[in-house]
């Protein structure tokens, strides 16, 4: 098992790398090339700016039994088809019952965005939103230790 971290704007990787130190759990950090990062315990993969290019390439590296953190729902359903283990930033474990719906609601999204409309744009992240995913991603790693 490792943990696979989309880690452009991935607000927790404090919190994913702390976690996985004290169970010795190997994290590969995925970002493009406008971002830098060196936290002296995870393997950083840099690929190039491209649309979905980490997004590919961490497709490439899942393996079964591996855990992704993303916002992306695409990401995490690729992680469920191959029976990975995904959770977003603000602790929701993405699994097959919420999978369809987050789906729906991102395309719906994109349809209003492409006619010329607004959506809500994501709200100010919090203490609790931290504390929230640190919760879930410390029971997902018990349950797959």
């Amino acid at each position: 098992m490792k943990i696979l971290v989309d880690a452009d704007a991935c607000p927790v990787k404090e919190i994913i790398v702390r976690q996985a130190k004290k169970r010795r759990i190997p994290v590969v950090m995925l970002l493009d090339t406008s971002h830098i990062l060196n936290d002296g315990y995870s393997t950083v993969i840099t690929v190039d700016k491209g649309r979905d290019s980490v997004d590919i390439r961490l497709a490439n590296l899942l393996e079964a039994g591996d855990i992704v953190v993303t916002q992306d729902f695409g990401v995490a359903a690729l992680a469920l088809g191959k029976r990975a283990k995904a959770i977003n930033q603000n602790g929701m474990v993405y699994d097959d019952h919420n999978m369809d719906q987050l789906l729906f609601e991102r395309h719906l999204g994109q349809k209003i965005r492409r006619a010329g409309g607004r959506t809500a744009g994501a709200k100010k992240r919090t203490r609790s939103d931290d504390e929230s995913f640190e919760r879930a991603f410390i029971d997902i790693l018990e349950k797959n230790i």
